[in-house]
């Protein structure tokens, strides 16, 4: 796992602890990042949930925060099907862009280059690529998080943690993406997908730095590779 300073590692146990169950995380937990999930989330944790209508400025305040945030890197753990996890480093650029390099074992990549997501696993040779606007990735990524439209599907506000959840059904049905802000720092903390089948996927995020420098050969896509790989008539046994 990646090395973890004490502030991060007490605020990770403790979210662990209050929000999650892993017992309840998917297996699916890299596929959720980019599936066309149709399935509603149910919020963690206790607190006084306010409908898309009455998201407040507080709320409000803390997604434009998140919005205006142009680069961020760090690093992330995700929970997976039971109970255990993984991690690695991420980078964001806004909008569209992601990367997450999980570390070994894991043969895994996910990058968005604006336009479509790909998971590409090394080890076994396959890649799946999906438009990033039919993923709930693309509310993470969006330019602006708009609280006054009907994307919203709930906001909760906790002394400790801000939830936003989001939805569009007229882009990937009913799939929900959930994120928590501190709402204090107003700065991202965590975000679920939920897959077709209603489970969740959680990553947690820490050691983050706003506003770096990202070469932007980390966003590239090898379309010719996923084609080579996905053409009709290829046999793939990993798959």
């Amino acid at each position: 796992m990646p090395t973890v300073d004490s502030t991060s590692r007490t605020k990770v146990t403790s979210l662990m602890k209050t929000r999650i169950d892993p017992k309840s995380v998917t297996r699916r937990s890299l596929l959720g990042l980019a599936a066309c999930a149709a399935a509603v989330a149910a919020l963690p944790g206790p607190g006084h949930a306010a409908p898309a209508a009455a998201a407040s400025d507080t709320a409000q305040r803390i997604a434009d925060h998140f919005s205006s945030v142009a680069t961020m890197s760090g690093e992330f753990v995700q929970f997976g099907p039971r109970g255990e996890q993984t991690g690695g480093k991420f980078f964001i650029q806004r909008p569209g862009k992601l990367r997450f390099n999980y570390e070994p074992p894991s043969g895994y990549r996910v990058i968005s280059d604006g336009k479509s997501v790909v998971i590409d696993n090394s080890k076994l040779n396959t890649m799946d690529l999906y438009p990033l606007s039919k993923t709930p990735l693309k509310l993470l990524l969006d330019e602006r998080i708009d609280l006054t439209g009907k994307r919203v599907k709930s906001v909760k506000e906790d002394d400790d943690l801000t939830t936003i959840q989001l939805a569009d059904k007229q882009f990937f049905g009913n799939s929900t993406i959930t994120m928590m802000f501190d709402p204090k720092s107003y700065d991202l903390r965590q975000w679920t997908i939920t897959d077709p089948q209603g489970k969740d996927t959680t990553v947690m995020i820490f050691n983050v730095k706003q506003g770096v420098k990202i070469d932007p050969a980390l966003f590239e896509v090898d379309y010719e590779r996923n084609y080579k790989l996905n053409k009709p008539g290829v046999k793939n046994d990993n798959r």
